[in-house]
Order: C-alpha cells, then structure tokens, then sequence
C-alpha cells in the first residue's frame, strides 16, 4: 500500500515538474503570439479588463448627429456642444455601477460615464439620452481676455440681440467691471441671450420676456440670477472662471421658465 501511495506521489511531481518547466516557454512566446493569447495569459495572472484611455479633453460624436468637447483637465469638468457657444460647468457625482453622473448648475444630469468608457448625454431634444462615441483629442475649453472696450462692445451687441428677441428694448450694464471681471461678465452676457433665444421658442416664452426690460451683470461673491420688476441680476465670481456665473438653464430659472 506504501509502495502504491509513493508512486503515485512521485507523478504527481513528475507532472508539476513538467507544467513549472514549461511556464518560461510560454512566457516568452507571449509578444509572438496572438492578440486573444496574450490576451488568455494576461487573465491567468489575475489582470481585469481595463476601459480604453480617454484624453482629458475629448471631442465626442452624438447618435443621431452633432457633438460636443468634454474638458475634464480640471474641476469642474466643462461641455460645449458644437452648435452653441455656451460653456456648461458640470459637476461629478457616483451612480449606480460605478458610473459617473455629470449635473448642471441646477442639478438636471447632462452626462453618464461608464466605467468602461461608455458615454450618455441629455438634451433637451433627447431627455431619455443619447449615445456618444470618442472621436478625437481636442484642446482646453479657456476663457478668451477681454479689455473694457471689447467687453463694451459684447454688451451693446448682447443688448442688441436681446431687443430683437423680446421684440422690445432690452439694456445690459455692468456697472463694477474691471479688467478681472470683463472675461466672465462678457461670458455672462452670452449666456443671458442664448437664455432669451431659447425661451422665445417656447410657447409662454414671449409672456415672459415681455415683462424683462433690464440686465445687470454684478460682481458678488457667487454666481446667482434673481429676477424682480422687469430686472435681471446675474451675479458672477471672476476667480471661479467659467463656473463663476450661472448657466443659461438657471437664468431661464430665474426668469420663471423652468
């Protein structure tokens, strides 16, 4: 009985013998070999499957048409879509799965990122969302200097665009700008008449920018839009840059239009 148990021993170390002996072999057959091999062997010693890298800022493909940036270089992450100059600040939260929610100013979801790289975005004409595939690298979503003249002059174009919208006068001032504040009021302002344009598309938009008369673009300590008596006031931080004023979505808000 001993006889046949040390026997049987010795096989079994005869086999392990073999299998270690034959481990260095296949390793460095590895690079040669098939993708779906290396692919085999990487999971044997306990690799998990990774999500392709995405650059930090991103140029994505839409279903359905149209695109968008994603820069996710910094905090908060910023979006642009292609048709509209608007900048959104967005700010990262966890869902379910890992994934990554990506919310506007007042909390409305405009991205989902899967942990394996896939990417949902919300618009308005797609509530329940669409895909988006990577397409190519892109560069930084900055903020453009701007002086005091050149931001006189987006505010007399921004009062100009306004007026046609309500269809009657519409004034912007900025009465503490400076030379740090003239890049984010100026954003400010184009964000206010992209707000405008957008309610005077919606069926109780006219009655509502039928009562604005006035714009006024202050320097606070946060963003903020509060409406009263036909006045708009947009408060803006300069030191936060783009995330330093409110979005289009919180000025329509504002303004009563949710």
């Amino acid at each position: 009985m001993a006889t046949a148990r040390r026997a049987c021993i010795g096989r079994i170390t005869l086999a392990a013998t073999l299998f270690a002996a034959s481990v260095p072999a296949v390793s460095a057959a590895a690079p040669a070999a098939p993708a779906w091999v290396r692919n085999a062997l990487a999971g044997l010693h306990g690799e998990k499957d990774r999500a392709p890298a995405v650059p930090a800022v991103s140029k994505f493909i839409i279903d359905g048409g149209g695109g968008f940036v994603l820069d996710r270089s910094g905090r908060p992450a910023l979006l642009r879509f292609d048709d509209s100059g608007e900048v959104w600040v967005l700010a990262a939260s966890h869902g379910p799965r890992g994934d990554i929610i990506y919310k506007d100013d007042i909390g409305d979801p405009m991205l989902r990122a899967t942990t394996l790289g896939g990417m949902t975005v919300f618009t308005s004409r797609r509530p329940e969302g669409s895909a988006a595939a990577l397409l190519v690298k892109s560069s930084p979503i900055k903020l453009t200097p701007m002086g005091p003249v050149a931001l006189y002059q987006r505010l007399v174009q921004a009062s100009a665009r306004s007026t046609r919208v309500a269809r009657h006068l519409v004034g912007f001032e900025a009465p503490n700008a400076d030379a740090k504040s003239a890049a984010v009021i100026a954003d400010a302002a184009s964000v206010a008449v992209d707000a405008l344009v957008d309610l005077a598309a919606r069926p109780m938009g006219k009655v509502v920018l039928a009562r604005l008369e006035h714009i006024s673009l202050i320097v606070g300590v946060r963003p903020w839009a509060a409406y009263q008596h036909g006045v708009l006031v947009i408060t803006i931080a300069p030191s936060q840059g783009f995330a330093g004023r409110p979005s289009s979505a919180r000025v329509q808000l504002a303004l009563g239009a949710s």
